[in-house]
């Protein structure tokens, strides 16, 4: 293996949780997931070596997975499976262990708020989300507030 392909290997390994958590807030559905992972690695893969390190490789990754996820999502052939998400109340103590409702309260969200929320959640700097949601840091400062806020509500117990 030459060694662009070594490096490759190696980021995508100690990166490979940011593929699994794009596809499991858009996806629900075992056979989407496979291809989709499969999909994500073939787009980084071919675009590896136009990445010029600007930005952190996480944050490059993460851009290549959601749009290759969406794209995915897009296509007339493909049934959403987002439903089987969303089978209990978030709002309902007795349904399991506060984050699995939170990550479902998430999974309720539209495309961009869930990646925002996700991203702000794994530590990302608002400069980084604003690049990988192409919005400016202000705009993202103000939609951030917004799904946080929605969360809360969402969450809030009746």
């Amino acid at each position: 293996m030459s060694s662009p392909d070594k490096e490759f290997t190696r980021r995508i390994e100690e990166n490979r949780g940011i593929i699994f958590k794009v596809i499991r807030l858009y996806v629900n559905h075992e056979e989407d997931e496979k291809d989709l992972f499969q999909e994500i690695i073939f787009q980084a893969w071919r675009s590896f070596p136009r990445f010029e390190g600007r930005s952190k490789f996480s944050t490059w990754l993460y851009r290549i997975g959601l749009n290759t996820v969406l794209t995915f999502k897009r296509r007339p052939n493909v049934i959403d499976h987002h439903d089987d998400m969303t089978t209990f109340n978030v709002a309902d103590k007795s349904a399991s262990h506060d984050s699995e409702a939170l990550y479902v309260a998430i999974r309720q969200l539209n495309e961009i708020d869930r990646m925002i929320i996700s991203l702000h959640l794994d530590g990302y700097e608002n400069e980084e989300i604003a690049e990988i949601a192409g919005l400016t840091k202000n705009h993202l400062a103000v939609k951030l507030h917004r799904v946080k806020e929605l969360l809360i509500k969402t969450l809030k117990p009746l």
